[in-house]
């Protein structure tokens, strides 16, 4: 009974800790941060999908434990039980998987370069994560490890018991390796070749580790043997051993790493980020440069769980695309060029896929960090004079996956919504150019454009699949490009073609079902047409999940389906209907399926991309306070700062900056427009510090559980019934004032004219 009793205390205690709000602004946000958030997943559900990353935002190269085997996506995952080394690498997510790895791993006893038999033991109870500090304790070897990251190099410092077998293994991976031990200077390079997307001449990973003790002994080794008096060594698969004098108990090895795509010079050149300077300055410096990144966003009047939540995936917001250039000596901006396999000047980013990030990613730097979306459009003007083509899927340059041309709204929207310092004229040329090509690949530039651009549409039956998800994507990246096109004051003549796919569309909508649906070459819709089937016509949902996919014109989808109370119905119906799958096209139940079954939600998948924006659209329809609802539904049942955190895939920040968003109160429900859609902000108070020297102050004093409607809202203190707000005024720096209730108000955000942007109606 005295069990039961302590239980129960502790019980409470912990609810109480959970639910005791926050008071004042957050100073140190990193410290809110989980890495381990998403990291309990698998092929078949994915909780995020995501893996510990030990890094600077946007750094270069990221550390990871290693929990699985060396090529398997799922690099690190909560449940396994054994470390088999530390990783260097730049994984954007397990289904794209990784380039340029390598891992380092302290022994103690009898050498072992096999990789499961090398892994040791760990626990969580032994394992401390943040972002710019990793420390674990492998329990076989009974040492300590330690990392702590810049962008381009890392310290490690590993903790010994008494020993005269003290080594540190180095895992250079397959595919083509090379490693050189150099006693004399303590120090190991080498490189990797290693990647798992596209194309890459020339490729390789140049790595530097130097030590600060002496090697009595060292060895290289292949995928079968330690190979006795040899130092240096290139095969498909190698490595290096290196062993050290006797260590007594607590005796530290200190290991500076770097590494460079460019060349093993341009590696020493990345170490000097670590030399000079003790492991504990690299991690405080680390820390400072995480709270600095996070603290342009500061919250209070949130529950610890929400800080950990919001925080948690303003760290996953601010990770990819990689920057992949480096300096020279001089200082110059340099990159290895994936697309060409040169080392060309200039910028260079890579690891996002556009199909997930145009959608809140992107939009959430073009806000709040806008100097960083500068360099990603040189990064793309890079790719596009190396490669020919904007990339749809940097991993790190062209990869075969997705549909879409989506580089339009990520290119489109930075120059709308003010960025400046690059070439634009370039850009406006790359769009075209993708608009109207196929690529190298089918993910590049448009597939089945020749028909696009005749039909309007891209037909099911011409050996092209999911055409219904591309015609979609396509029209909004037309309009994209159409605005690009009007602010760089085009002629009508040269806009006119984009201004028309625009509206493409509609050829998809079948009014007998309200929904979109493929259609074929010759104009008549697809047979068998199943709403429930994922893939076919459609991109990884089904034909629910994707006819919301009208970003630029909702105006016009609402009014194709009847105005705005049948529109209002047919977004209830997705939450009112059981999770039905067809698993026709995919032949089994892709994890997206599953997560959408889970969650009691209906047919909403919030697990994957194309729905995401849906829940805002009740704002088009005169009910904005259904968007209120189901928005913090989203956010109460879907997002936890813990290893099952995620209801999908994470996404390179998507799912992250969707969130994110949410928590303010608004959305970019179309990107490539100045407007944000209204949802309801989750904390009492948010500070969002602009990069201007501005800032937007946003109070909802009255905010809780319970309180999630809007009943007024003002703007630099005038009321604000629209159901939207303006990039440019919170620019300007505002005050926004919502005073929160526990039941809709079914008065406020109404008219028609409280509806946010469409092509349609602000063309008229």
């Amino acid at each position: 009974m005295k069990g039961l009793k302590l239980f129960l205390l502790c019980s409470i205690v912990s609810i109480g800790i959970k639910s005791q709000e926050i008071n004042n602004w957050i100073k140190s946000p990193v410290d809110y941060v989980n890495p381990l958030m998403g990291t309990q997943s698998s092929y078949e559900l994915s909780n995020g999908n995501t893996y510990p990353i030990i890094g600077l935002p946007w750094g270069m190269n990221y550390w990871t434990p290693q929990t699985g085997k060396n090529g398997n996506g799922w690099q690190y995952t909560y449940d396994a039980k054994k470390i088999q080394g530390f990783k260097q690498t730049h994984q954007p997510s397990p289904w794209m998987n990784d380039y340029g790895q390598f891992s380092i791993l302290p022994m103690v006893g009898k050498p072992e370069i096999d990789q499961e038999k090398r892994a040791s033991w760990f626990s969580h109870k032994a394992e401390e994560v943040m972002p710019y500090f990793y420390k674990v304790y492998l329990a076989d070897y009974d040492v300590w490890t330690e990392i702590a990251p810049t962008e381009r190099a890392a310290i490690m410092r590993f903790t010994f018991p008494e020993t005269n077998q003290a080594q540190v293994l180095l895992d250079a991976f397959d595919k083509g390796s090379y490693v050189k031990i150099i006693p004399a200077e303590r120090k190991i390079i080498g490189y990797s070749t290693r990647y798992a997307r596209g194309k890459m001449e020339n490729f390789k990973n140049y790595f530097v580790l130097q030590f600060d003790k002496d090697f009595i002994n060292q060895n290289v080794w292949n995928d079968k043997e330690i190979l006795n008096s040899n130092i240096e060594i290139k095969a498909d698969h190698v490595g290096a051993l290196v062993k050290f004098p006797q260590l007594k108990k607590g005796e530290q090895i200190t290991l500076k790493v770097a590494s460079s795509f460019i060349s093993a010079d341009q590696a020493e050149l990345n170490l000097n980020e670590v030399k000079g300077k003790t492991f504990d300055q690299v991690k405080n410096e680390g820390k400072e440069i995480w709270n600095k990144t996070l603290n342009k966003i500061e919250i209070k009047g949130a529950t610890v769980d929400q800080a950990r939540t919001f925080y948690s995936c303003l760290y996953r917001s601010v990770l990819f695309p990689q920057r992949l250039y480096e300096k020279d000596k001089s200082g110059n901006i340099q990159h290895y060029s994936p697309y060409n396999g040169k080392v060309m000047p200039g910028y260079l980013y890579g690891g996002t896929g556009f199909w997930d990030t145009f959608r809140a990613l992107y939009p959430l730097l073009n806000l709040v960090y806008p100097s960083v979306n500068v360099e990603m459009q040189k990064g793309l003007i890079s790719a596009y004079q190396e490669g020919g083509f904007l990339p749809e899927w940097s991993s790190p340059g062209y990869a075969d996956i997705m549909v879409g041309n989506n580089s339009a709204s990520v290119v489109s929207e930075a120059y709308l919504k003010g960025l400046r310092g690059y070439d634009a004229e370039i850009l406006w040329q790359a769009l075209k150019h993708g608009a109207n090509n196929e690529g190298p690949i089918s993910a590049v530039g448009r597939k089945g454009v020749e028909d696009y651009n005749k039909l309007g549409y891209v037909p099911t039956d011409t050996g092209i699949d999911e055409s219904a998800a591309r015609t979609l994507e396509y029209a909004y990246d037309d309009y994209a490009i159409y605005e690009f096109g009007k602010a760089l004051k085009k002629s009508e003549t040269e806009l006119q073609p984009y201004k028309e796919r625009a509206m493409n569309y509609k050829k998809l909508f079948d009014p007998k079902y309200n929904l979109m649906r493929g259609k074929k070459k010759n104009g008549e819709f697809q047979d068998n047409f199943d709403p429930f089937e994922w893939g076919n016509a459609f991109t990884e949902g089904n034909s629910w999940h994707y006819t919301w996919s009208v970003f630029q014109d909702i105006n016009g989808l609402k009014e194709l389906m009847g105005g705005k109370q049948n529109f209002a119905k047919m977004l209830d119906s997705v939450f009112v209907m059981p999770p039905t799958f067809n698993t026709n096209y995919y032949k089994e139940v892709i994890h997206e399926m599953r997560e959408m079954q889970i969650v009691g939600m209906g047919q909403y998948a919030h697990g994957n991309q194309p729905i995401q924006h849906m829940l805002y659209l009740y704002n088009y329809a005169g009910q904005p306070w259904k968007s209120q609802y189901w928005v913090r539904q989203a956010m109460d049942k879907l997002y936890k700062p813990t290893p099952d955190g995620y209801c999908g895939d994470e996404d390179n920040g998507q799912t992250s900056a969707w969130y994110v968003f949410s928590a303010l109160g608004f959305y970019p429900v179309t990107p490539a427009s100045t407007q944000y859609v209204l949802g309801a902000p989750l904390f009492k108070s948010i500070k969002i510090n602009l990069e201007n020297g501005k800032s937007i102050l946003i109070d909802a004093p009255k905010n809780s559980n319970s309180n999630i409607y809007i009943d007024r809202m003002k703007f630099n203190g005038k009321d604000h019934s629209e159901n939207w707000i303006d990039h440019f005024e919170l620019l300007k720096g505002a005050k926004l004032r919502f005073d929160m209730t526990n039941k809709p108000n079914q008065k406020r955000g109404t008219e028609d004219a409280d509806a946010p942007f469409s092509i349609s109606t602000y063309e008229k």
